[in-house]
């Protein structure tokens, strides 16, 4: 149904300091942060006979139980807020998937793939849809996708989650209960207190000094982009091997880091090289969830936090490990939402408002539970997460290039790498990743080998 349709509103919350950012990329209905390509997606696949009556009431109970589903983000009036509306069913889009021979997985992906390219309005209630793919009776994918301005991963995840005990429950299994959900716009008000406490001033002032003077670092584009041309992103999937891995586990124990800032540590020496600069100012994405108790609640929480290492004078791929440990120990222990940094720091933007070069942001995928192989009530679900296949029409982020890294069961790390066909070519993409996964190789290898010969 559409907004104007939605009826009478059930609640008014301010907005989160998330959902202003989002406001700032606002270019209307058709592009940018409130179009209809920025939108969050993960499949998972289903083993066991769906009851099609029992998923769609399950459907329905998470969006009475999450309003930010069905929560309008008014905009065009001089104040903004958050509007809840009134509990609406989601639509549940069914496809018989018809079997070619190739292994499923293959078939999958390129499924998974085929929704991507979907649309989804932010002028659309419920912000939720699922489509659900289908081998045999017994065998598909169910595919949740979610408004990026109601969602994120993170969110996903607690709503499969929850889909999948209603729906148990709804199949008559004794299951355990929900917990009382708590909602977004809880947390848009508990982050007003929380932004005036001593310790987000605190923060504030971190902030100031740490990134004072520096701007965000972006890399040359292949082609500038014309005025108001719309995006048309794209994504490029590649994996690192065992080995690759193994490495990456293994130096982070020996240096007393996680995976994610070994990684990252090739990542700047990557964009270094492109640019050829030595202050690198690169954002990565965390969950945004500082505080514990809204951890099981659905909304867009994602930050943006811009870590900033000073490579000069650095001389082995060990000693960037370092820098970079520093760097994210220090950003994590002072998070803060990324317009309250920018505010600190307005400068860091600039890079921004270049048509001719794009941002690179990188995040390493951390979610919560229903990840491998989990059996409720008698369906068992998988998320789809080893992807290979490439796509050049997928959902759209606000702005620049993102990379999304994620550890699997199975002792690889899958790969993606987001981009602007209008700005970039996929060969230059390709490259990058060639390149990335040489440094990380050649880091992993010899971590004590000079950062130039990397």
């Amino acid at each position: 149904m559409s907004i104007s349709e939605a009826g009478a509103t059930a609640g008014r919350y301010p907005l989160s300091a998330n959902l202003g950012l989002l406001c700032i990329f606002d270019k209307g209905e058709t592009d940018g942060a409130f179009g209809p390509r920025h939108l969050v997606i993960h499949g998972w696949r289903v083993r066991g006979e769906l009851d099609l009556a029992a998923l769609r009431g399950a459907l329905d109970d998470v969006v009475e139980r999450h309003e930010i589903l069905r929560t309008e983000i008014v905009r065009d009036s001089g104040e903004q807020y958050q509007r809840v509306h009134p509990p609406c069913s989601p639509e549940l889009v069914l496809h018989d998937i018809t079997d070619d021979g190739r292994p499923r997985d293959e078939q999958v992906d390129d499924f998974v793939n085929t929704i991507e390219a979907g649309r989804l309005g932010a002028d659309v209630l419920p912000h939720l849809r699922a489509e659900l793919g289908r081998f045999d009776d017994r065998d598909g994918v169910l595919v949740l996708i979610v408004h990026h301005t109601a969602g994120d991963g993170w969110s996903l995840h607690v709503l499969i989650h929850e889909l999948a005990v209603s729906y148990a429950r709804r199949r008559g299994f004794e299951v355990p209960a929900l917990p009382e959900a708590r909602q977004y716009g809880e947390f848009s008000v508990w982050q007003i207190d929380d932004l005036a406490s001593a310790q987000s001033e605190a923060s504030r002032e971190y902030w100031g000094a740490k990134l004072r003077g520096g701007r965000m670092l972006d890399i040359k584009a292949d082609r500038t982009l014309a005025p108001d041309t719309a995006a048309v992103y794209a994504v490029e999937r590649f994996l690192l091997d065992a080995e690759l891995t193994r490495g990456t586990i293994e130096l982070a124990r020996v240096m007393h880091c996680s995976p994610f800032m070994v990684l990252l540590a090739a990542f700047n020496a990557l964009l270094a090289r492109m640019s050829g600069a030595t202050d690198l100012v690169v954002p990565i994405i965390t969950s945004g969830r500082t505080d514990q108790s809204f951890l099981e609640t659905v909304g867009p929480f994602f930050n943006l936090v811009p870590l900033r290492t000073d490579i000069e004078g650095c001389r082995t791929f060990s000693e960037l490990v370092l820098r970079i440990r520093a760097t994210c120990l220090e950003a994590y222990a002072h998070e803060l939402p990324f317009s309250e940094v920018v505010a600190q720091a307005p400068e860091i933007n600039k890079t921004y408002e270049r048509d001719d070069n794009a941002v690179c942001a990188i995040q390493v995928l951390q979610f919560p539970g229903m990840t491998d192989a989990e059996t409720v009530g008698d369906v068992e679900y998988a998320e789809v997460r080893k992807r290979t296949k490439a796509c050049q029409d997928t959902s759209d982020i606000p702005n620049g290039v993102l990379w999304a890294l994620d550890i699997l069961a199975d002792g690889e790390i899958a790969g993606t790498a987001r981009y602007n066909t209008e700005q970039f070519d996929r060969e230059t993409t390709v490259r990058m990743i060639e390149d990335y996964r040489g440094i990380l190789a050649s880091g992993l290898a010899d971590p004590n080998r000079p950062l130039w010969a990397l």
